[in-house]
This record gives C-alpha cells, sequence and structure tokens, in this order.
C-alpha cells in the first residue's frame, strides 16, 4: 500500500511540475473528501469490504440445534471510501481542449487488500465543439454519472441499478439538447463470472469487447426546472472455456443484452430521479444475475452452450435542494426472472437462491462549511428460496417458485471531511 501511495504522489507532483514550467496555466487540481462510516446491522449480511458495501441480508444458516446463525447483529467504523482527486488540464491538442483526471480511494481491489489504494477513474478527454472523445477508466455507460442515488451507503442503490467502472473508449455526440453515446468497453475491477469464478478473462477471451451505446436529453427551464432523460443498450460477448473437462477445446460463447431508461427531474426545491433496467447476465454490473448451461451439444467431447438469467430493476430517489439541511429518500426493488431457455448446468450467478429484493432508505444531510454529518436507515429485504414439501422451489429456468423474506436493518453514519 506504501509502495502505491508513493507511486500516486509522485505521478501527481511530476504532472504538477512539468505543467507548471511548460505551461503555467494548466496543471492540476485536487479535490476529495475523507468519510468515516459507522454502521449497525441486524443480522449478517451479503457485502464487501468489511460489511461496507452492502448488497442483501445473508440467507438463513441452519444449525443442528435449529438456530440461525446468521441471525447476529453486527457493528463496525470503517474510511475506506475516504477519496483523492485529480483534475488535469492542458494545452489544446487536434483542435481540441484538453483534460484528465485521476480518481482513487482505499477500498482494495479485494477483502485481503482492504486499505489499499485502488483507482476508480483515470481518463483523458478531447473536447471539440460538439464532439467529445474519452479514452481509459471511467463508469460504465449503463451508471448515468449525472443520475444515480443519492445515498450516503457507499452501494449508491446498488444492487438495484448497474454499477461499475470499466476501461473504455467512449465518444460523446452533441445535438443540442440531445447527445448520443457510444462506447467499447472492457472490465477490470468489475467482472463477469464463470467455470473458474469471476474474472476478466472470460470477456477478454471472447475478443469481442462489451458494446454500449446510450442516448440523453436534456433542458432546463427559467422557472428554475431541469430534466434530463435517456435510454441505454448494451451487448456483451463471453467465452466462458478454453478447454473442456475431456481436453478438448471449447469454443462456445454467451451474448447477453440489456436496456435502461432513466429520467431526472429537478425543481428548485426538490429532485427526482428514478431508472429502470433490464438485464442479462448482470454479475459484472453488481447486480442479481449471470448465466447457465443450457444444453449438451456433444457428449464426447463436453460441450455445452449456454442461456442468460434476465433481471428486472427499478429504483427512486427523492431529496430537497437545502444547502444546510436535505432530506432524501431512495427506493429499490430488483426481481429474478430466470433463465431465457431451460438450465442443465450449475448457475455462474450473483443470488441464483433470490427471489427478489427490495429497499428503502430515508436519509438526512447536514452541511456546516467542509464538514457533512449524515444518518441513514436502509432496511433492505431478500426473499430466498424456499423448498416445500421437500421439492425444489425453481422451475427448469431457475426461476423462484417459493420465497422467504429476510431483512437486515442498517443504521449508518456518515461524517464526511471535503476539501
Amino acid at each position: 500500500m506504501k509502495r502505491n501511495l508513493l507511486l500516486f504522489s509522485c505521478l501527481f507532483l511530476f504532472i504538477t511540475i512539468s505543467f507548471g514550467q511548460d505551461a503555467p496555466l494548466f496543471g492540476i487540481k485536487f479535490t476529495g473528501f475523507v468519510k468515516n462510516d459507522f454502521y449497525f446491522d441486524s443480522r449478517q449480511t451479503v457485502s464487501i469490504r468489511d460489511g461496507q458495501f452492502l448488497l442483501y441480508p445473508a440467507a438463513k444458516d441452519i444449525d443442528a440445534a435449529g438456530s440461525d446463525v446468521n441471525a447476529r447483529s453486527s457493528f463496525n467504523i470503517i474510511s475506506i471510501q475516504s477519496r483523492l482527486r485529480g483534475d488535469i488540464t492542458g494545452p489544446d491538442a487536434l483542435g481540441a481542449k484538453t483534460s484528465g483526471a485521476i480518481e482513487g480511494e482505499f477500498f482494495g481491489h479485494a477483502e485481503g487488500q482492504i486499505n489499499e489504494f485502488r483507482l476508480r477513474h483515470a481518463y483523458v478527454k478531447l473536447d471539440w465543439k460538439n464532439t467529445q472523445l474519452l479514452v481509459g477508466q471511467y463508469w460504465h455507460p449503463l451508471f448515468v454519472e449525472t443520475s444515480f442515488p443519492g445515498t450516503i451507503s457507499f452501494n449508491t442503490g446498488v444492487p438495484f441499478q448497474p454499477f461499475s467502472r470499466n476501461p473504455q473508449i467512449r465518444l460523446t455526440q452533441n445535438f443540442g439538447k440531445l447527445r448520443a453515446l457510444f462506447t467499447v468497453l472492457s472490465q477490470r475491477d468489475f467482472t463477469s463470472t464463470g467455470p473458474d469464478g469471476a474474472d476478466t478473462k472470460y470477456l477478454r477471451n471472447a475478443v469481442l469487447p462489451n458494446l454500449s451505446l446510450r442516448a440523453e436529453y436534456h433542458t432546463t427551464w427559467s422557472n428554475g426546472h431541469e430534466m434530463l432523460g435517456g435510454a441505454s443498450v448494451n451487448y456483451k460477448k463471453l467465452l466462458p472455456r478454453l478447454m473442456t473437462v475431456p481436453g478438448f477445446k471449447a469454443d462456445e460463447t454467451i451474448g447477453s443484452f440489456s436496456w435502461m431508461v432513466f429520467l431526472k427531474y429537478a425543481f428548485p426545491a426538490l429532485e427526482l430521479k428514478a431508472g429502470f433496467t433490464h438485464a442479462q447476465d448482470a454479475h459484472d454490473l453488481t447486480m442479481l444475475g449471470g448465466y447457465s448451461i443450457h444444453q449438451l451439444t456433444d457428449s464426447v467431447q463436453e460441450q455445452f452452450n449456454y442461456t442468460p438469467y434476465k433481471t428486472a430493476a427499478a429504483w427512486g430517489d427523492f431529496e430537497t435542494r437545502g444547502a444546510k439541511w436535505k432530506a432524501g429518500l431512495f427506493l429499490g426493488y430488483t426481481k429474478n426472472l430466470g433463465a431465457t431457455k431451460n438450465t442443465i448446468g450449475p448457475p455462474y450467478v450473483r443470488g441464483g437462491n433470490i427471489d427478489y429484493v427490495y429497499r428503502i432508505a430515508p436519509r438526512l444531510i447536514f452541511n456546516s462549511g467542509k464538514f457533512r454529518f449524515a444518518p441513514e436507515i436502509e432496511y433492505t429485504v431478500a426473499a430466498y428460496l424456499k423448498n416445500v414439501d421437500n421439492q425444489t422451489s425453481k422451475d427448469g429456468k431457475g426461476k423462484i417458485t417459493h420465497s422467504e423474506e429476510i431483512g437486515n436493518l442498517r443504521l449508518l453514519l456518515g461524517v464526511y471531511f471535503f476539501f
């Protein structure tokens, strides 16, 4: 971790000195925040990084005495969401304004690397009059960076909306109040899963990058009202295996198609945001879903073909627009729709034993200068598979027919200092 911080600091220092010598008007501006989270959970959860990034409550785990092992509360204090960002400006190139950004946090790349510095964003931009080219790591186009939940929780509305950052090439074209974004992407920290667990290799070995197209409409009125709306489509192709179990070359792939619509409407005193996503194989988007084996196509070589799991998710976020005090409410719901075809093999999915999840999360924000104090109550319910009469409650496509709700109450306080 010390080596990462040293390299990061040296890079920023080098950029600052270089720009300071060649063009004093250009350089780098540092911003960020220190954040401490204090949170209590009423039961064990499915989460990331010591429980900070909450997905949903854990299923029942019944011991020999009939007690639920996961029906135990927990408490934690953590600072790993603290963030540092450098916004870089430079001289014009190719007739365009140039800029870039490097941003990181101390979230780490895995549970064993918590507190280590992790890259969030690293990109360069070329801005012409109506065209922009972005190259580098940035938000996935299914995550709308100008319209997302304002939760205090770091999960930012997951698993009810897509959440992923990806290396990419993004071309944006403006047409007045309309704009279109075309993006080709790879994977890094947010990956698909498969026979060998979560990994970038399934997308890499399929050769075709993730493809995405988004259209937006944005307008404002003289009375202070603002509206942003749009839609996005996304195609992804994976190669789950290079070789079959008997040792033959495997070349079966799985393609998945997802789409999303979103809307933001701001009044002078209130901002409303909402989104709906219908996704196939949404594991890399930090949502429910994935894929499974559909059928055996060659019994000698053990060749398979695959079918994606479908997921529907909707969310709404409401927040007042006061400078000192703000109140907000997040609502989310997601449903496991099962696979597109019958399945025979192991599911490579997130939440394959979950029917649906919903969340209600009111929050309050108090700002005083550079400080912010923000309590939030986050109640999340996951409906887990429940077998009836010793019979499985899943149909042939993995859709759950009988379920049992399990709830978790999280009490969260976020304390920020912005700089």
